[in-house]
């Protein structure tokens, strides 16, 4: 008979997006009640590219979420940042990372990056000084399927980025293709990688599977099923490369449901059960301590959580709305049933 719980170290989430103003106050509760530190994108409007932005937004996290979370935030790279800004920021123990978004390439990017050699310092304080450069891998050119846009910006710029700089510390972010499952396990130590759960539970068919499907559009897409196979394997390998990060991308329903159909999943709510799924349906669950809890905080150079987390084999319906602080969401799973709960 099946263990009918699974205690592991408390995991962090290595990537996620809060949001501000009334969307931080009714989703920064789901991250806390699982994850005990979250790397904290800072793609709002306008981003946070200052020291004092950060401290400030930080702040506002710790509001939203209530005690015992800590939230790691991260500098918004645009052609004209200061490093100086950022070693400040870094050396303070205020940013924990840089984050690179390719202008235009996803949500709140208009103000990203237009060129590697346009932040030729930044680049250079950030391996001077061992800062983590955390990377949304995707080209932008309109000539590039949207499906061949991450393993293209491997082959253009990721490659060559890490040979001119080769002590440079990278996480590349979300990967969807086994195309980066591939490059990051050949890389160099300073180079790892995020997975999400939703990557490693569907495939692009489901964004079309009975109409069009808005909840499972984000960025970067979905792709084939040989990736998502990669990506569970590469997941449940225990190679400490690979770690966990949800990418939660909340957006209000009727911006979901509407012309713009935002790109983001709210994987936040049920993200710890969703990955404890994965794990247990490839025979891994010994695997996912490591994946959830000690691979992330091992590359950040952060000592591991001490508390723990528990998960019960107790099947729980995932509701088909969440109504948090006012703000109507739709959240990964919704309408499944999922094998696993987290006991309070």
């Amino acid at each position: 008979m099946a263990d009918q719980s699974l205690t592991i170290r408390q995991p962090d989430d290595w990537h996620v997006h809060l949001r501000d103003g009334a969307m931080l106050e009714a989703v920064a509760k789901s991250t806390a009640r699982q994850f005990a530190r979250a790397i904290v994108m800072p793609n709002l409007n306008p981003p946070i590219t200052t020291v004092q932005a950060a401290q400030a937004y930080r702040e506002r996290i710790r509001q939203a979420a209530g005690g015992g979370f800590t939230p790691l935030l991260t500098a918004y790279l645009t052609d004209s940042i200061d490093p100086a800004e950022l070693e400040r920021g870094f050396r303070e123990g205020v940013f924990s990372a840089c984050k690179l978004y390719p202008a235009n390439a996803t949500t709140n990017s208009a103000a990203g990056v237009t060129s590697l050699e346009a932040i030729t310092a930044v680049i250079e304080t950030l391996e001077r000084i061992g800062m983590p450069l955390l990377i949304h891998g995707e080209v932008t050119d309109a000539e590039i399927d949207i499906f061949d846009r991450e393993a293209v910006f491997i082959e253009r710029q990721l490659a060559p980025l890490l040979e001119r700089h080769p002590g440079l510390k990278v996480v590349l972010e979300h990967i969807t293709t086994a195309d980066s499952v591939d490059f990051v396990a050949a890389g160099p130590a300073n180079l790892a990688a995020t997975i999400t759960p939703h990557h490693l539970h569907i495939n692009r068919n489901a964004m079309f599977r009975g109409g069009l499907r808005p909840d499972f559009y984000c960025l970067p897409v979905a792709k084939r099923e040989l990736h998502r196979i990669a990506l569970r394997s590469a997941a449940t390998s225990g190679n400490p490369k690979f770690f966990l990060g949800t990418d939660s991308a909340p957006h209000p329903r009727n911006a979901k449901e509407s012309a713009c159909g935002c790109a983001g999943i709210f994987c936040a709510p049920f993200a710890i059960e969703s990955y404890a799924t994965v794990f247990e349906q490839e025979g891994a669950l010994d695997k996912l301590e490591g994946f959830a809890s000690e691979f992330g905080p091992r590359f950040y150079g952060l000592p591991q959580n001490q508390g723990t987390i528990r998960l019960s084999r107790e099947p729980q319906l995932i509701p088909e709305r969440l109504h948090l602080s006012g703000v109507e969401l739709v959240p990964f799973h919704a309408g499944e049933n999922l094998p696993w709960r987290l006991q309070p």
